[in-house]
């Protein structure tokens, strides 16, 4: 050891606590905020109704979170959120915490994260205030209840369930939210991408719809395409509220990286970017997807990557590049039964249309990522939630759970080509 790391050892640390210390003790001097008016919240809630019950809901700057709790929980990684159940109905309500977001942190864990080592009695009254500011069950009959969750951040927009559960039925709602801190940056501006109903193959039959969804491109590509990008393994069907609710529940975030925007298809950047992190801030699977120019009986269809970073959940930070996992396949399989456990799971079937890519030649993807795969695409339809495993259909198209039978599948599919 060196002689200047033997003076940090012997200085640097002391120094260091008894700094960290003091500082400590200085958050003690922490008073409750003068004013917990959620006025400005209501007043730019978006809201929802049905079933005798009416929800609000609105996402906490860091200007809110200041005034509200003397500290900006935003820069902790923390997003509150306020909600407001009107409950007309004839029976009392509760709201399931977990169907916003799984990982919610508690208000007593909120509150932790501000004591002071020293705080005593200030840190007691921390407990108490954000007690009293986090949302209470149950909501009674003929009652209106506000409150707070404290969430895990989106970026952009935040798409909040809010699922009321009561005797033997759950009302679910699902509204987009404007995340204040990112009004105005253009990197965060997300309009949601339609065509022109000219643009738009619609059709009425599965089997139509799977010789359109066998013809979608392999991969998305650069922006000049002339470079291949990550490999188009997944496409969801269904309403984009159902889909993002389903997400939702699983623990996926709206949280963009500038290399996702570098993936093009359509001529454009992705329309939705979600990742699922894990609780050390470790990045894990991650979907961008785009509407595609076709439609199932009227609803919306979107084509997808998934895939999985080098390292998963043993690295740690933001990542400096979106450099992918090899098996693409494993992240496609792991985020489908993620869904089959969402809730929001109707239908479930696999289609050829990436192609066969051993792992003895792999491709490579923008960064020099190499990557192999089966060749299938995993076709997920999403209604309204609940279903339960059940309630999960198997198409009859490719035959995955029998892989001996796919080579029969895969001719029958170029004959119909």
């Amino acid at each position: 050891m060196n002689a200047s790391r033997r003076v940090y050892r012997l200085v640097g640390y002391p120094v260091c606590w008894v700094s960290l210390c003091f500082a400590l003790a200085g958050c003690s001097t922490w008073q409750s905020p003068a004013s917990t008016d959620a006025s400005p919240l209501r007043a730019r809630a978006v809201t929802a109704s049905g079933r005798d019950v009416r929800v609000s809901a609105a996402v906490l700057g860091s200007d809110d979170s200041k005034r509200m709790f003397g500290a900006d929980l935003n820069a902790a990684g923390i997003q509150p959120v306020w909600i407001e159940v009107v409950n007309t109905s004839s029976q009392p309500l509760w709201l399931l915490r977990t169907g916003t977001d799984p990982r919610y942190f508690s208000p007593r864990e909120v509150a932790w994260s501000m004591h002071s080592l020293l705080g005593g009695a200030t840190n007691a009254r921390m407990d108490e205030y954000f007690d009293q500011l986090g949302f209470r069950n149950p909501i009674p009959a003929g009652a209106t209840h506000s409150g707070l969750l404290f969430t895990n951040p989106d970026r952009g927009t935040k798409l909040c369930n809010i699922d009321l559960f009561a005797d033997r039925t759950l009302i679910a709602f699902s509204l987009f939210l404007q995340v204040p801190d990112d009004a105005g940056n253009p990197r965060f501006h997300e309009t949601l991408f339609h065509y022109a109903d000219a643009e738009v193959s619609d059709y009425d039959d599965l089997d139509s719809l799977r010789a359109a969804l066998e013809r979608l491109p392999c991969c998305a590509t650069d922006a000049g395409a002339t470079a291949p990008g990550d490999p188009l393994n997944a496409v969801f069907v269904g309403p984009i509220d159902n889909i993002g609710a389903a997400f939702v529940r699983r623990g996926y975030h709206n949280y963009k990286h500038d290399f996702d925007f570098a993936q093009r298809l359509y001529g454009r950047e992705p329309d939705i970017v979600l990742r699922k992190r894990e609780p050390v801030g470790a990045p894990a699977t991650r979907l961008r997807g785009w509407l595609a120019p076709v439609r199932f009986r009227g609803q919306a269809v979107y084509v997808a990557q998934i895939g999985r970073p080098v390292g998963g959940r043993f690295t740690s930070g933001e990542p400096a590049s979106g450099a992918l996992q090899a098996d693409v396949d494993e992240a496609r399989n792991l985020l489908v039964q993620d869904m089959v456990y969402s809730g929001g799971l109707e239908r479930l079937g696999f289609v050829y249309g990436v192609g066969p890519v051993p792992a003895s030649h792999p491709r490579t993807t923008l960064d020099g990522s190499s990557w192999h795969t089966d060749g299938l695409r995993a076709v997920l339809f999403f209604a309204t939630r609940p279903l339960g495993l059940a309630d999960v259909e198997f198409l009859d198209w490719v035959p995955y759970l029998h892989p001996a039978d796919q080579e029969k599948a895969k001719e029958k599919s170029d004959e119909r080509r």
